[in-house]
């Protein structure tokens, strides 16, 4: 048993509070398992306040999308100065940038596919890249707001340029590298197993396929020849590290094997906070490795700093 008082961050208000009011609780109910004295957070503009009030020995960090995972709540933390879960200020603004985490990524020696960033209204009209390409928002998670323009689509996706849109005005437009969808977790300096995402009934692992249950298949370990499942670890923790990401990381990946088994295996992106909800990856990649999921967040508990 332990006296360790932790606070578990969740809910908030970024598009996100759902899948970050499912990983919150799932935490918290794992934690209070474990003898932790827990208090369940739902986190609001007085957040601050809130912390001042409680003093708990440690932040774990569940909250998902802006504000959560891209450095602010960090960096109330570390002004309350309460240890807290995950990366720190620097790693998640950065990570939560597509565009400069792949800058950084790419210098390190990660492979990534070509991208730029446009203003929205830009996609409209003529194709701001030859077909096929995906059209993402620069901070987002989830997969919110990801489009994928097909080789055979005679023009750009007029949602972009929308009154619906609402994923600000910047949007990457990447290279679609078509093949398989894998992602990589890693844990403090390990990275773990490779897990093979197969999406059911969906063109590609977008929210539903997340978060739904039965919305896709995982496969862990992924059935991938010896030298790709090292060569994915390998690149997750070199991201992991150039980044300069704390605690948990997930990198996702696309293999493309149609030609070849080496193929092409490009770098998508990190996940800083990625989900601990009951149909997450990172939960069941650690106990393939061989943490429970009590295990798994009472190492993350452990592991919370300040100056992160």
């Amino acid at each position: 048993m332990t006296s360790k008082h932790v606070a578990v961050l969740m809910g908030g208000f970024s598009t996100e509070r759902p899948v970050s009011l499912s990983s919150g609780n799932a935490c918290a109910d794992a934690l209070e398992a474990g003898g932790y004295k827990v208090t369940r957070v739902d986190v609001d503009r007085d957040v601050s306040a809130v912390l001042s009030g409680l003093k708990p020995d440690v932040a774990f960090n569940a909250l998902h999308g802006p504000f959560g995972e891209d450095g602010v709540i960090q960096g109330i933390l570390e002004y309350l100065q309460i240890p807290y879960t995950h990366s720190g200020v620097l790693a998640s603004a950065l990570a939560m940038n597509k565009e400069q985490a792949k800058k950084v990524a790419r210098a390190a020696g990660v492979p990534v596919a070509e991208s730029k960033i446009i203003n929205r209204f830009a996609v409209n009209g003529a194709h701001p890249m030859k077909p096929p390409y995906v059209v993402k928002p620069v901070a987002e998670g989830s997969s919110f707001g990801v489009v994928i323009v097909g080789e055979d689509q005679s023009h750009p996706p007029q949602i972009v340029s929308s009154p619906d849109w609402s994923y600000g005005e910047s949007v990457m437009v990447e290279r679609y590298v078509a093949g398989r969808e894998l992602t990589c977790a890693v844990m403090g300096d390990v990275a773990l197993g490779v897990c093979e995402i197969i999406p059911t009934g969906h063109s590609f692992y977008d929210y539903d396929s997340k978060y739904v249950a039965g919305g896709s298949k995982h496969e862990t370990p992924a059935k991938l020849s010896p030298n790709i499942y090292q060569k994915i670890q390998t690149l997750a923790l070199k991201a992991h590290q150039a980044i300069g990401c704390r605690g948990v990381s997930r990198s996702d990946f696309r293999y493309d094997d149609r030609h070849s088994e080496n193929g092409e295996v490009v770098w998508l992106e990190v996940n800083t906070q990625p989900g601990m909800t009951p149909t997450s990856l990172v939960p069941e990649i650690a106990a393939h490795a061989g943490h429970s999921f009590g295990d798994l967040l009472s190492w993350m508990v452990e592991d919370a700093s300040c100056l992160r």
